[in-house]
């Protein structure tokens, strides 16, 4: 009788991810680690083209984006992974609120997401014996969207994101790269069809139908940037301070999706979805005041400001709606103090700004040019 035993069966680390996936709410699809020739080459084509001139993307990145082995050498899968974050908005909002897009409501979500993904990768390394993954959640450059699209996970839409069948477009994604063998998953054979909602959403004209974006005309990416919003482009960008959903609250199949969010994406606040805009024309360039002065929301992560840029064109554009001065505006409000992180030309339009909201009367006016400081 031989006494050799029987070799033991390799874990089935597919089955293994999906349920830890599943107990967080989350989906998983398994795509090759191979690089991402054609996206690379897509990339690359756009930032020669101008259309992401604001983020100083070059060929370099692109290379390392449409690579996993960036991340992990010896990758050989990834496990793409799907959190969906949409919350109906809190009922009502008060005059002279501004937006902010539905991503932004919580506390920092990449905290959670990397919670999540952390779970299924510590599952990983358990059944393999020995640590086999890196996890990807906006921490290194990666090309998440061709490879969620190369996974099965969802299809690129004409918004240019990931339209996952299960949750629609309003997902976080994140990756587990991995240098386990793990057979990948078969791409969608789904596109959007002969469907624009999207394209005609978008007030900026940013989107062109094609799959692929002006990220200089996106009003997503104009309330996050540091420099100044095109003249051109003020009027279009509405009340949104930080993000936008335009394009995606039409989207068909996120409109049909189940809303089953993450309890940590929903808004602390109503202040989360809808800011005061006049608290935000206040804010410093520092954390620490933006944590103090904004809702809470992702974006206290971020500069305040493009926050504060924001603001002082959605409350203008307010001021010029209503009819005569609003009762909104609180009268113990004095207007900006000091030019902040958007510089004195910047400080003077939010001055003009509080002067027409809060018109001096000659003593006033008087006080104030008494305490100019002279001309050396």
């Amino acid at each position: 009788m031989s006494s050799e035993r029987p070799e033991r069966a390799a874990p089935d680390y597919r089955a293994i991810a999906r349920e830890s996936a599943r107990r967080e709410g989350a989906a998983i699809a398994i795509a090759s680690a191979e690089p991402e020739t054609a996206t690379r080459q897509r990339m690359a084509a756009a930032f020669a083209g101008g259309s992401f001139t604001a983020w100083r993307y070059d060929d370099a990145y692109a290379a390392a984006a449409s690579d996993p082995a960036t991340i992990l050498a010896g990758a050989r899968a990834v496990v793409c992974v799907a959190v969906p974050f949409a919350h109906a908005p809190p009922a009502g909002r008060a005059p002279l609120r501004g937006r902010v897009s539905n991503y932004a409501w919580s506390a920092d979500y990449h905290v959670r997401m990397r919670e999540i993904l952390a779970g299924i990768a510590r599952a990983l390394d358990r059944a393999a014996g020995a640590p086999v993954t890196r996890i990807a959640c906006d921490t290194a450059p990666l090309a998440e969207r061709a490879f969620a699209a190369r996974a099965g996970l969802g299809w690129v839409g004409k918004h240019t994101n990931v339209i996952s069948p299960e949750f629609g477009s309003f997902v976080f994604l994140g990756e587990i790269v991995t240098t386990l063998d793990i057979p990948p998953d078969a791409p969608l054979k789904k596109t959007c069809g002969a469907c624009t909602r999207c394209v005609g959403a978008c007030p900026t004209g940013a989107l062109r139908g094609d799959y692929t974006i002006d990220a200089r005309r996106c009003i997503s990416d104009l309330t996050q940037r540091t420099d100044a919003i095109p003249r051109e482009l003020r009027a279009f960008v509405g009340d949104w301070v930080w993000g936008c959903d335009l394009c995606q609250l039409v989207c068909p199949p996120t409109q049909r999706a189940s809303p089953r969010a993450d309890a940590a994406f929903g808004p602390g606040s109503s202040a989360a979805a809808f800011p005061a805009l006049l608290d935000l024309l206040g804010l410093r360039n520092s954390a620490a005041t933006g944590a103090r002065r904004s809702a809470g929301a992702a974006q206290r992560s971020c500069a305040a400001m493009p926050q504060s840029r924001s603001a002082t064109h959605s409350t203008g554009r307010a001021f010029r709606r209503s009819s005569g001065r609003s009762k909104a505006i609180p009268r113990r409000w004095s207007g900006p103090t000091s030019p902040g992180p958007l510089g004195a030309s910047a400080h003077r339009g939010r001055s003009r700004l509080c002067s027409a909201l809060f018109p001096a009367s000659p003593t006033q006016r008087c006080e104030r040019r008494s305490r100019r400081p002279s001309a050396a």
